[in-house]
């Protein structure tokens, strides 16, 4: 069986390929070859800070920090599942890979000693917008609650294909209006912890958005997270509306 930055590696050139990383982590693959990765958490550092009781992980690591050279990293908000302290600062290592975070990362940036790669590293809000090679990136509202005021979510546009990562939200229908239409891809949380969409949920806002499948994330990797996938693949059915379930380590091609 192939490792995870294998796999990755021979996903043929031409065709856009999205992979599961596990928790809210996924790796975009251009079909020029460039990669662009959304809230990778490779490590244990989360048990390591908030102790194993109910912060162990329980989904296996598939991918080492070095073995793939990143175009673009992007951490939606600081918290340690999406701003990982002890894989971030591997990934700039090369001093090709860019980083975009939310504003409230400063201060993570700066206690992993990270400003030698200032150069590397934006800050971004909602509304702001960049390029990366083939990956056209904007930045969108979400709405973390208290703990993560400044988090961000992610619409990648990339060879023709809508990507939307809503990061970590609650559902705010008060903001539909405001997000992206005719999207391919809508990835978004069904833990319904800290502040998180949950089951029902994400189905809601599939629903208003209509995008041709939508991939559930934020479940399995710890125990005090919950989210049970079962439960949004019933309600997703039942509503009549397409999903896509991803195994942690397995890709679609768009």
């Amino acid at each position: 069986m192939l490792r995870l930055a294998e796999k990755i590696q021979a996903a043929p050139l031409g065709k856009t390929h999205l992979f599961s990383v596990g928790q809210a982590g996924f790796i975009v693959k251009s079909a020029a070859g460039e990669l662009l990765a959304i809230d990778l958490y490779l490590s244990d550092c989360v048990e390591r800070i908030e102790g194993d009781q109910g912060f162990r992980r329980l989904l296996p690591k598939l991918l080492l920090a070095e073995e793939l050279v990143y175009d673009a990293v992007i951490c939606t908000h600081p918290h340690l599942d999406h701003f990982d302290i002890d894989t971030v600062p591997n990934l700039l290592g090369n001093g090709r890979t860019r980083l975009f975070c939310s504003v409230d990362c400063e201060k993570l940036v700066k206690q992993t000693q990270m400003e030698y790669y200032n150069s590397q590293i934006t800050y971004v809000k909602p509304g702001d917008q960049t390029s990366v090679g083939s990956f056209g990136i904007n930045f969108v509202d979400c709405d973390h609650g208290e703990g993560a005021p400044d988090a961000v979510g992610v619409l990648v546009n990339v060879d023709g294909k809508k990507i939307y990562e809503t990061g970590d939200t609650c559902l705010r229908l008060d903001r539909v209006i405001s997000l992206p239409r005719d999207l391919d891809v809508l990835i978004g949380p069904i833990n319904g912890a800290y502040g998180n969409m949950n089951e029902a949920d994400l189905p809601q806002l599939a629903e208003l958005l209509k995008p041709k499948t939508t991939i559930p994330c934020h479940y399995g990797m710890f125990a005090s997270h919950h989210g049970d996938v079962g439960k949004f693949y019933d309600i997703m059915n039942g509503m009549k509306l397409p999903c896509t379930l991803l195994r942690q380590g397995a890709g679609i091609t768009l």
